[in-house]
């Protein structure tokens, strides 16, 4: 019997959603809600499901068994709370929350309600990003000596202006970081291991009227020894494909979106002429890199349906509460290196309390 499906959040991602959740077998997409109920009758006349006025109403009905939450990315923690205690399995868009308290209560209320709670980290599933992690795992790199990640996009000022909650501390959770580069960050933390120093600059460069980063740099340090620079910029037009580069004492891969561009290993491996032809001209989307609706919905669809097979063999999802909230500590402690002037250990000892936030109001004004 297929799982019901419950939107919670019915802006632009949520049509991802809906097509992830058409594309999966075992899941049917029956209710969605929003705010905004002008938005929830939009969606429920595209796709046929039920909307939903009242949050509380939706999370009674016995045939809704999954939510997904694609509301702002602050927003994310109140309903995703709600969801659990009435017993339904989570789903949340990236990022998981944007503090690391907020993002503790959706994992401590998904376990003590024994529902299943995964953040939406697409990139993880494709092609490319498997290819290189069963390398890593092979140890076919060596000793891992750097880990990068160049996200050079752009967004227009109307992008920001379009919504209230853009370009704000209170419900983005940061700017070109935590709402854009985070897919990049988390590859990068999926592949290196754990992040325990970094060093950072952030800056406002090309837009107006919000209070977080447009442009970003940071040299990380990780567990392992090996090395790293992020940089992430919503101010580089027109806008590029995103870059993760591995690199190691015995082979190097670097990624363009879905694309392998570089496969080289000191020991030649039996598939590895294979594996370039397969994916060096795939380039399906432009990745969002100056439009953030030129993504594709597969590999939302590959993560719904490893969330539908890990409730149905009770395990736990591929990306779990706490593999989603590395990515976030990292952009905080980004932040706060950047804030202080000085190099931040990891793990965090508390969410970072940064000046910038409270400049909501001001930056709005100016």
């Amino acid at each position: 019997m297929a799982l019901g499906f419950g939107i919670i959040g019915c802006g632009m991602i949520a049509k991802f959603h809906a097509r992830a959740i058409g594309d999966t077998r075992g899941a049917k997409l029956v209710a969605c809600f929003d705010s905004f109920p002008a938005a929830a009758d939009r969606l429920a006349a595209e796709t046929g499901c039920k909307a939903y006025h009242d949050l509380n109403a939706m999370l009674a009905d016995p045939a809704v068994d999954v939510v997904t939450i694609g509301t702002p990315s602050g927003a994310h923690m109140e309903p995703a709370v709600a969801a659990a205690k009435a017993g339904k399995h989570v789903i949340v868009e990236k990022p998981l929350e944007i503090t690391l308290s907020r993002c503790d209560k959706i994992i401590d209320a998904c376990r003590k309600a024994n529902v299943k709670l995964s953040a939406i980290f697409p990139s993880r599933f494709h092609d490319s990003s498997q290819m290189i992690r069963r390398a890593l795992d092979e140890g076919r790199f060596g000793q891992l000596t750097m880990g990068d990640a160049y996200v050079k996009w752009f967004r227009p000022q109307s992008y920001y202006d379009s919504g209230a909650w853009r370009g704000t501390w209170k419900l983005d959770g940061g700017g070109a970081l935590m709402n854009q580069a985070i897919h990049s960050v988390d590859l990068l933390t999926w592949f290196m291991g754990p992040a325990v120093e970094i060093r950072a600059q952030t800056a406002l460069l090309a837009h107006e009227r919000i209070a977080v980063e447009d442009t970003a740099v940071a040299t990380i340090r990780y567990a392992n020894g090996a090395l790293g620079v992020i940089e992430a910029s919503t101010a580089a037009y027109p806008g590029y494909l995103k870059r993760v580069e591995i690199h190691g004492s015995t082979g190097s891969a670097v990624m363009e979106e879905e694309d392998l561009v570089k496969w080289d290993f000191a020991k030649k491996g039996k598939r590895d002429a294979e594996i370039m032809a397969q994916m060096s001209h795939k380039k399906s989307t432009g990745g969002g890199a100056s439009d953030p609706t030129a993504i594709g919905h597969h590999g939302h669809t590959l993560q719904f349906r490893d969330v539908v097979d890990a409730i149905k063999k009770d395990r736990a999802p591929a990306i779990d509460g706490p593999e989603g909230r590395r990515s976030v500590e990292i952009i905080l402690a980004i932040y706060k290196a950047a804030e202080t002037g000085r190099a931040v250990k990891l793990p965090l000892a508390s969410d970072p309390s940064l000046k910038a936030r409270k400049q909501d109001a001001v930056a709005k004004k100016q």
